[in-house]
């Protein structure tokens, strides 16, 4: 998937370094609920675990921005959905959650929203979702702002999320979004 700027991509094991790079930020992981990476083996080893899947992608800077037809172009964060099973709310079985997070030097900048819209596209038109859900801690207002700007709404339901490294005994705000109507009058 690409847009003017992104590229989502699957993640590869040769990623850790770059994931590393991102993933030890202490400001980074706490706002998402992970602990920061300790070492570049960590973040291999979630690269393995976690995020080799057919709905994960790391956000990489696109091939329309000037550094991007260069396959060095940095991965500046990362973005998923996760399947009822998977899911954190307690979703309807034609429902996903969305997750992403952002390195700290590309906050700001408009990146995490781009690379939401592709993500609520390809649920909504290839996946065929009904609804889209999210969270996010309330003192991560940032997140909650680009849930937003694409569209999602609070629903007043908070959650805890009991898996979670960090932020656990923290309750988070869940959003939704309904797939649009395809209902078109004549």
């Amino acid at each position: 998937m690409e847009s003017n700027r992104i590229l989502l991509r699957p993640w590869r094991e040769e990623d850790a370094e770059e994931l590393y790079r991102l993933a030890s930020d202490p400001e980074v992981g706490p706002r998402a609920g992970w602990s920061p990476h300790r070492n570049i083996g960590e973040s291999r080893e979630v690269i393995r675990t976690l995020l080799n899947n057919d709905h994960t992608w790391a956000i990489r800077l696109g091939r329309r921005q000037p550094a991007c037809g260069n396959p060095s172009s940095p991965i500046v964060g990362c973005i998923c959905y996760y399947l009822p099973c998977e899911s954190n709310i307690g979703i309807g079985p034609h429902d996903a959650e969305v997750g992403y997070w952002v390195g700290r030097p590309w906050w700001n900048q408009g990146i995490a929203t781009e690379a939401l819209r592709l993500i609520i596209d390809y649920c909504f038109i290839e996946k065929g979702f009904h609804t889209l859900w999210a969270d996010h801690f309330p003192d991560n207002p940032a997140s909650g702002r680009v849930l937003q700007k694409c569209g999602f709404r609070d629903t007043g339901r908070q959650n805890l999320i009991s898996h979670l490294a960090i932020g656990a005994d923290r309750p988070v705000k869940v959003m939704r979004l309904d797939r649009p109507s395809t209902n078109h009058m004549e």
